[in-house]
């Protein structure tokens, strides 16, 4: 590995300070506690952009944090990085996310404003610290200090905060415990991680958004990072049926993006000549990152997706339905808790006032499922909001 590389024999530890293993590292100890974890699971099972019910063909959390994870190794061993703290915040990224995707945190986000907010890279935080209970010795998955780093800011440093935004009070109440240094980057490893998110998802939204009829192939072709690729297709296989080119065509793209960040990344990291995973934390800037030319190729995809895939009347009209189910659940449990399991029923008689149990019933709806979410609401208020049924 590389100087700049985060080696586990120089990691900074464990809250709770725990025997080490005899066959596996500390960061492959971390990934595979968090493949083990009910929160992973549940990934399964949980929206990307299509709601579950909507098709087995389409991504869902799990499937793409599995292509993050993916990714993210095939970069860092390009760069010589620690592969297994990368896919260890990969796999976790995305544990915080509620039922229904970025439309469900939109709701439970603001139905948490009066409380301390609620964010789903927080989420992810407090999951992993606390709201996971199968070990003896303590909440949560006890991880190492540099993988709850890297799943807090690995899209970059939290604080300073922007004028008028509010730490997210899972990560102000983990941080208060144990400091993340919220003020620097995170490490090489988790900034590979945040930029193969977003190669995973632009890449796959453009499939499952063609699958679903969304728009054409002759559409995304008029895109500057997308067109060479189909024609680069076209000469070397004339006549290819139409599923082939399209996957050949799109895995060409996916190429591109990768190949620009190592590529990019590895003459920034020549450039700045880091000494250690240290000096990249305090170095003020990324040096993870896509050239200046493909950032807005991607910007280019992103405000396609954005128009005609996010915003797209049929999946405005799903989102205006679960949003629905998700705010009408939200004040009936806060009504009345003991609608929550009988394992929940211990942390809602030790909570203090009406932050504390709206914090417990954001974790209870955010750990849901799109199919158990829907199934609670439909079991309480007798209505199927995907059906308009009563």
């Amino acid at each position: 590995m590389a100087i700049y590389a985060c080696d586990p024999q120089q990691a900074r530890g464990r809250r709770v300070p725990e025997e080490e293993s005899a066959f596996r590292s500390c960061f492959q100890r971390d990934r595979d506690r968090i493949i083990h974890s009910s929160a992973f699971r549940r990934l399964k099972h949980k929206t990307q952009v299509f709601v579950e019910h909507e098709g087995d063909f389409y991504r869902t959390r799990l499937t793409h944090t599995i292509e993050v994870a993916q990714v993210a190794r095939t970069m860092c061993g390009a760069l010589g990085l620690n592969t297994d703290l990368t896919e260890a915040v990969a796999l976790a990224h995305d544990l915080g996310h509620t039922p229904f995707g970025h439309t469900g945190e939109d709701a439970l986000a603001a139905l948490m404003a009066p409380y301390g907010g609620f964010d789903h890279n927080a989420q992810a935080l407090r999951i992993v610290t606390s709201l996971e209970r199968h070990y003896a010795q303590f909440d949560g998955l006890n991880l190492t200090w540099d993988t709850l780093e890297g799943i807090a800011k690995h899209n970059g440093p939290v604080l300073p905060l922007t004028p008028g935004a509010v730490l997210p009070a899972a990560l102000a109440d983990y941080n208060a415990l144990h400091d993340l240094e919220l003020h620097t980057h995170a490490s090489a490893e988790a900034q590979v991680a945040a930029l193969s998110d977003d190669i995973a998802y632009n890449n796959h939204d453009l499939q499952d958004g063609l699958r679903a009829g969304l728009f054409t192939e002759d559409e995304i072709a008029e895109l500057a990072l997308i067109g060479p690729a189909y024609a680069q297709v076209d000469r070397l296989y004339v006549g290819l049926d139409p599923y082939r080119r399209r996957h050949e065509a799109l895995r060409r793209v996916f190429g591109y993006m990768v190949s620009d960040v190592i590529d990019t990344s590895a003459a920034r990291l020549a450039a700045a000549a880091p000494d250690g995973p240290d000096a990249i934390r305090t170095l003020g800037h990324p040096v993870i990152a896509f050239s200046d030319g493909m950032r807005g190729k991607i910007r280019e995809i992103r405000q396609f997706l954005f128009t005609r895939m996010y915003r797209a009347p049929s999946v405005m009209e799903v989102r205006q339905k679960v949003t629905q189910a998700v705010d009408e659940l939200f004040p009936l449990y806060m009504a009345d808790p003991l609608l929550l399991p009988q394992r929940w029923q211990a942390d809602i008689a030790a909570c203090a006032g009406q932050a504390a149990l709206a914090r417990i019933v954001a974790d209870y709806i955010a750990g849901m499922t799109d199919r158990y979410a829907l199934q609670a609401h439909a079991r309480l208020t007798g209505t199927d909001v995907l059906h308009d049924r009563h």
